[in-house]
């Protein structure tokens, strides 16, 4: 078991899917258990996929917190019906104690802040139904903040700074994937523990919003925080339409080089990328991983792949 993952969407499309989904033993997504076991998977970040328009409404009628227990049920329920295979993490240890029993382990994230609806009840709800890392936006502005490709002066609402200090508190991993330039640095700031950027590259090689650049970058490194390599093409290359390995390992070596080999992890967005891929899914990791190896050291390929979230999880989830 090699592999850590930061990020995925697949319980969101098993959700969607309803009855009518094959579920998480065997589908024909990027991401099911048999292709983990197949690519070596340690352990896999199941985000609980929040989709709503401009108006913070879900497309499908439930309000967020709703649509956040819709999710979430079906997390548990697939953990229930895998537990031969796959159990959950709510602290380090249990990460020693599955990979002990030939288990891979599953982290349960929310993407998107939206279902806390200002509430900071909420943030100790989510703590207690397994929640680890929390993206405090996604494209749209909710009542911790911003998004990507906000202006200058939108950064962190007062009860986004209320929230992070909770979630340090907690033990939930903070993360500023899809967060706006001004709350990134508000975050960095007021943290006091390491964050994340869970599927996020390098904005200088691909110059997107969602992409974090090199002071941001720095400033990442300098916290003791990581950012998960994106597979998605238009997080790669400008106008990308396909995902080739040769574009991860550049904005591998890229991170690397600006912040730092302690920086980079793996946040692939399995199950979020409609593009094609060099590697079809999961059963792909060991391909790239072979790749990080004609660059990188095997010491720092150990850090990428797996040891450089451990540490933070560790730190941050206790």
């Amino acid at each position: 078991m090699r592999f850590v993952d930061m990020h995925c969407d697949t319980i969101g499309i098993l959700a969607k899917e309803g009855n009518r989904a094959p579920g998480l033993r065997s589908n024909c997504y990027h991401i099911d258990l048999e292709k983990m076991k197949k690519g070596d998977a340690l352990l896999q970040c199941f985000a609980l996929y929040i989709e709503t328009t401009s108006d913070g409404k879900c497309v499908d009628g439930l309000t967020p917190y709703e649509l956040f227990e819709y999710e979430r049920k079906c997390y548990e329920r697939e953990l229930k019906l895998n537990s031969d295979v796959l159990a959950p993490v709510y602290c380090y240890s249990d990460i020693l104690k599955n990979q002990k029993a030939g288990k891979m382990s599953a982290m349960l994230t929310v993407e998107d802040g939206v279902p806390l609806d200002g509430k900071i009840e909420r943030v100790r709800e989510f703590y207690e139904k397994g929640v680890r890392l929390l993206t405090f936006t996604w494209n749209y502005e909710n009542s911790l903040g911003y998004p990507n490709g906000s202006p200058d002066d939108k950064g962190l609402k007062p009860f986004g700074f209320e929230a992070l200090e909770l979630m340090n508190e907690l033990g939930i991993i903070v993360d500023v994937s899809h967060l706006s330039d001004r709350g990134f640095w508000d975050l960095a700031e007021h943290s006091v523990r390491p964050f994340v950027a869970s599927h996020s590259n390098a904005r200088t090689l691909c110059p997107v919003p969602r992409n974090l650049t090199d002071d941001m970058l720095r400033a990442l490194g300098e916290k003791g925080g990581i950012t998960g390599l994106n597979f998605a093409s238009f997080f790669l290359t400008p106008g990308g339409r396909h995902t080739s390995i040769k574009d991860i390992l550049r904005h591998a070596e890229y991170i690397a080089n600006v912040a730092g080999i302690d920086a980079v992890a793996l946040g692939s967005d399995f199950d979020g990328i409609d593009n094609t891929l060099e590697f079809k899914d999961y059963t792909g990791m060991p391909m790239l991983e072979e790749a990080l190896n004609t660059v990188f050291t095997a010491r720092e390929v150990d850090k990428i792949t797996q040891e450089n979230a451990l540490r933070v999880m560790k730190e941050c989830i206790g």
